[in-house]
């Protein structure tokens, strides 16, 4: 604390006690001096002194004591960065290794406007158009674009961890409510994470207050949580998924369906005017299901559209996704709200996989003889020809 240090745009510079390199090239022409620089998730506050634009050097004030190892983060609060959407390698990554390996979802990192989900499809081409892109919103430019971005994506993180870098910590839960609420408005699965049980990386029980953020995810109406270190490089990995299932489980069971259907159905309309016919008929079986406090929601669906449809509204029930397609299976299973995947045979009618599937609730005790069952299915077994919500009786 104290000492000066300078920070390299020469990232082939081995670093020492008095200068460390760092891989952004734009640093010396980003920063003003008086601003700060956080590295290792903050850890390190800097605060620019002077700059050297020409010879790419950045001299600091290091504020506080800390001790950072290689290839730490940095971030630079406020300040637009100069990066492309995709580095050479990360293209090399998805065409040369994720596609051939028939990768389900990329997660890209600090996704700044709609533009860099279109260069991200351009990359996957045809080839790769049913890979889902999840979008990491982790800065100012990303929150200021969150609408655009919304429309594009697939999905969204929601990435507490660089985000409470790059805006004032005190409104990051802001932030993170705004996230989730247009999400689920807008029928995009969203992902809460970062930082949810640090604590337990070292320990083997979670602090009370990092317990409450995991269970306000829940009630903000997040998809999904999802834990980092804590199962990465954590001692205590298995505790960790252990108690933040548990947690979500009790969240969940303080929430008022009814009331959250009600919220998600009305803001849709108001938003957008009037439903499509496979929307209406989720919001609608979503709704019956509520009304006749069914058991269950059988969903077929070939690509996956209807059963993030019917996630959406939120239904208080078991969501079995009937499909044929393997990769569908994985895209909804896990990600999507409450639904469960099961694979079946293309050849067999809708009518018979069904009828499969609640026998098999029936035999596993998920479902009693005479219980409602809502369904939805489509008259044609094709991609976007759902038209058809039923209820049958186990």
């Amino acid at each position: 604390k104290g000492e000066k240090i300078t920070l390299t745009t020469d990232y082939e510079f081995l670093g020492s006690a008095a200068k460390l390199a760092c891989s952004y090239k734009s640093l010396a022409t980003s920063v003003t001096v008086g601003q700060k620089i956080l590295a290792a998730d903050g850890s390190l506050v800097l605060t620019v002194l002077k700059l050297d634009a020409k010879a790419g050097e950045v001299e600091c004030l290091i504020d506080n004591n800390a001790g950072i190892g290689e290839r730490k983060n940095m971030n630079l609060p406020g300040v637009v960065v100069d990066l492309p959407t995709l580095t050479t390698k990360d293209i090399e990554d998805i065409t040369l290794w994720g596609m051939p390996n028939d990768i389900d979802f990329i997660a890209a990192s600090f996704v700044r406007k709609a533009s860099d989900i279109t260069k991200i499809r351009e990359v996957l081409g045809e080839k790769g158009a049913h890979i889902k892109i999840i979008s990491k919103i982790e800065n100012q430019e990303g929150l200021e674009n969150y609408d655009d971005i919304l429309n594009a994506t697939d999905a969204v993180m929601v990435a507490r961890g660089d985000l409470g870098m790059e805006i004032p910590p005190e409104k990051v839960f802001l932030a993170q409510k705004m996230m989730i609420r247009k999400a689920n408005i807008f029928g995009k699965p969203v992902v809460t994470a970062t930082q949810m049980l640090e604590s337990m990386i070292e320990n083997p029980r979670p602090t009370r207050a990092e317990c409450s953020d995991v269970a306000n995810a829940v009630l903000d109406g997040t998809d999904a949580v999802m834990l980092s270190g804590e199962t990465a490089n954590g001692e205590h990995s298995e505790a960790a998924v252990r108690i933040m299932a548990n947690t979500c489980v009790e969240a969940e069971g303080a929430v008022s369906f009814d009331s959250l259907y009600q919220a998600v159905r009305n803001s849709t309309l108001n938003l957008f005017g009037s439903m499509e016919t496979g929307e209406s008929i989720a919001s609608s079986a979503v709704k019956t299901a509520i009304d006749l406090n069914a058991v269950g929601i059988i969903v077929c669906s070939a690509s996956g559209t209807t059963a993030r449809q019917v996630a959406k509204f939120r239904p208080p029930v078991k969501v079995t996704v009937l499909t044929p397609n393997v990769r569908t299976a994985r895209q909804c299973f896990g990600l999507l709200k409450g639904t469960h995947s099961v694979v079946i045979n293309p050849k067999n009618a809708d009518d018979i996989n069904i009828g499969v599937a609640v026998e098999k609730w029936v035999s596993e005790g998920i479902a009693k003889r005479g219980d409602a069952v809502v369904c939805i299915n489509g008259s044609q077994a094709v991609i976007g020809a759902t038209n058809t919500m039923r209820v049958i009786y186990a």
